[in-house]
């Protein structure tokens, strides 16, 4: 549940978990690098708040406001004792952020929307090695971390641009993005059926960054018969 999550991000940012707790939290952070995309941006989001009004001031005057907002709409017949959520002043800073982006300049696109990957069907190759089935497995759950060691393994006996991109991949959801960008390239520069997917993998990789400019770039080198090229497009029409 996304509420469960953004109070745990509100404990530890209040300080509130006790050690062990905190400590499994941590852990939890280095081990799921989408949860930990979730908490920067959670992070990131409190900030923009900080920054707009008084937090520290404002957040128990926008409490009690927003408890007899509720009230009125509702029409609650006896007052209730309401804890304002964590996602709730996700909401106000959306608000916040959204106005102000909307008044200055437009928003830029994220990477978490465009991050969406085909299935990786190695065993239809035919190999039997058991790293091939478990790395599909890992990278078909989203197991990132798991798959990359056991694409290394596989790599070193069949060095294909297919298991080569799914490791860049992999890679880059690990955010071991200049490692990635290596791997992407590298196959960018053959002639496989995944060059195509590399240079968008390689324009994913600035996007992750924020390098705009770079995204722009490399996507513009991909020909509209690529089989995604509608994402693409979209992307660039964010972009500009």
């Amino acid at each position: 549940m996304k509420d469960e999550k953004y109070i745990l991000f509100d404990q530890y940012l209040q300080d509130e978990l006790l050690d062990e707790a905190r400590l499994d939290f941590e852990k939890q952070l280095a081990e799921d690098s989408e949860l930990k995309s979730e908490f920067e941006t959670f992070k990131e989001v409190q900030l923009q708040l900080a920054t707009k009004f008084d937090f520290a001031v404002d957040r128990d005057a926008f409490e009690a406001n927003l408890k007899k907002i509720s009230e009125e709409h509702f029409k609650a017949k006896e007052p209730k004792v309401i804890s304002i959520q964590p996602w709730m002043y996700m909401v106000a800073a959306s608000v916040v952020m959204l106005l102000g982006l909307f008044l200055f300049h437009p928003s830029e696109p994220a990477f978490e929307d465009y991050n969406q990957y085909e299935k990786a069907y190695l065993t239809e190759r035919g190999n039997g090695i058991e790293n091939l089935k478990q790395a599909e497995a890992a990278f078909n759950t989203k197991n990132y971390k798991a798959a990359i060691p056991l694409f290394e393994a596989i790599l070193k006996e069949d060095k294909s641009a297919e298991i080569q991109y799914f490791y860049a991949v992999s890679l880059l959801e690990n955010n071991q993005i200049k490692q990635a960008e290596a791997e992407f390239k590298e196959i960018q520069s053959g002639n496989s059926i995944y060059k195509n997917k590399a240079i968008y993998g390689l324009a994913l990789a600035k996007l992750k960054q924020k390098d705009y400019q770079g995204c722009e770039n490399l996507l513009k080198k991909i020909p509209s018969d690529y089989e995604n090229y509608d994402k693409v497009q979209e992307l660039l029409d964010k972009l500009d």
